[in-house]
């Protein structure tokens, strides 16, 4: 079947980077709307997560790809062909469980067979499909043993070889990392991105974790109340957030409220509350005078001193009320005169050439004027 997204004589490039489409797809239960008209491309061989709390959908959409809940409204298309009429077991789809979902009376061997002998295929073709995604995943040696004799981490990748075994052309990830703990998460989480990089398929994950989603995928989609807020890299999604929810939901944030009361080509200030002086933006934005606005200026780059600049905006002194030792750097909760806290990333390298600030002494914080972002939603 063509994609009817796909116009006359548009190169494969352009489809691949349609490879899997959601056209103003929405979901209800009953009364309830657990998706609202969400539209959305991925690219082939791309990563992409699906990152947001829990009951905000994420997982809701994921199930409707692979075909575990009906589409109320919309179309949701795989290289160009409409899944609406195919049930689960139709669909080029393969799906990585949370709880891995592994036979426990069944060898490794046995698990990531099962699938390739539901489909009725060849017993030479089996042994050597699975021998070869098992190498893949480095599982090869374990292959005699049963789920109850491997770790966490075995079993999430014998659950990953039965999921690729069968040559999906996209791999749904249901917050795959969760069942492991935060040492074992984080070798695992680039080890799983190598692998995909190897069999260069095209995956769909769903996280809480944004951890998670900012180390392993190539785009992430930031999901509230069946919506999506916000496309982007990691680095997109991080560095400039489109919205308050974006902003504080993707790491941490100072955010302040405010109204603007001078915007040029080339700068804004904006005055809020919270601060003496107002904030100063090296660049122009769109909207009248006076509107509401909040900044947000992620802690990273909020600088610790004990003298204020020789500036007239972006600064503020205050009293360290609260230090958060990290290791490699420290988090300094500093309280102004209007009573807002302020958090400040401050490097051990930094702290060792300055001295160490302490609980209840003077400091003053400040930020340069390319690192605030402004936020009109």
């Amino acid at each position: 079947m063509s994609d009817p997204l796909q116009r006359p004589g548009q190169p494969d490039e352009d489809r691949d980077s349609h490879f899997v489409q959601m056209v103003g797809v929405a979901k209800k239960f009953g009364e309830t709307v657990a998706v609202r008209q969400v539209d959305l491309s991925v690219k082939k061989g791309e990563l992409f997560a699906l990152l947001g709390s829990s009951g905000c959908g994420k997982s809701t959409l994921l199930r409707m790809l692979a075909g575990f809940e009906s589409v109320t409204e919309g179309q949701i298309l795989i290289d160009g062909e409409d899944l609406a009429t195919l049930p689960p077991y139709r669909r080029p789809v393969n799906m990585m469980f949370q709880s891995y979902a592994l036979f426990p009376h069944m060898t490794v061997e046995g698990n990531v067979a099962f699938g390739l002998k539901q489909e009725g295929c060849r017993k030479d073709e089996i042994i050597e499909r699975v021998a070869k995604v098992l190498d893949l995943v480095q599982m090869t040696r374990f292959a005699k043993r049963k789920p109850h004799q491997l770790s966490g981490g075995q079993q999430q990748r014998v659950a990953l070889a039965r999921s690729l075994v069968k040559r999906p052309k996209l791999l749904l990830l249901d917050e795959p990392m969760s069942a492991l703990d935060k040492q074992i998460r984080q070798r695992t989480q680039v080890e799983l991105v190598n692998i995909l990089d190897q069999v260069d398929v095209t995956c769909i994950m769903v996280t809480h974790d944004q951890e998670e989603a900012m180390t392993m995928a190539d785009r992430i989609a930031v999901m509230s109340e069946g919506q999506i807020v916000q496309i982007g890299s990691p680095h997109q999604v991080y560095e400039y957030p489109n919205s308050r929810f974006s902003a504080e939901f993707i790491g941490s944030t100072n955010l302040f409220d405010g109204r603007t009361v001078e915007d040029a080509a080339d700068h804004v200030l904006i005055e809020s509350p919270d601060l003496a002086q107002p904030l100063y933006i090296n660049h122009g934005i769109t909207g009248p005078l006076g509107m509401p606005v909040g900044v947000s200026i992620r802690p990273e780059r909020v600088t610790l001193r004990r003298q204020r600049p020789e500036v007239a905006y972006n600064w503020a002194a205050g009293v360290v009320t609260h230090i958060a030792y990290m290791g490699s750097y420290s988090l300094y909760h500093v309280t102004l005169a209007s009573g807002k806290t302020v958090v400040s990333n401050v490097s051990s390298l930094v702290l060792s050439e300055m001295g160490t600030p302490q609980v209840d002494e003077q400091v003053v914080v400040s930020w340069s004027p390319s690192s605030s972002v402004v936020l009109t939603q």
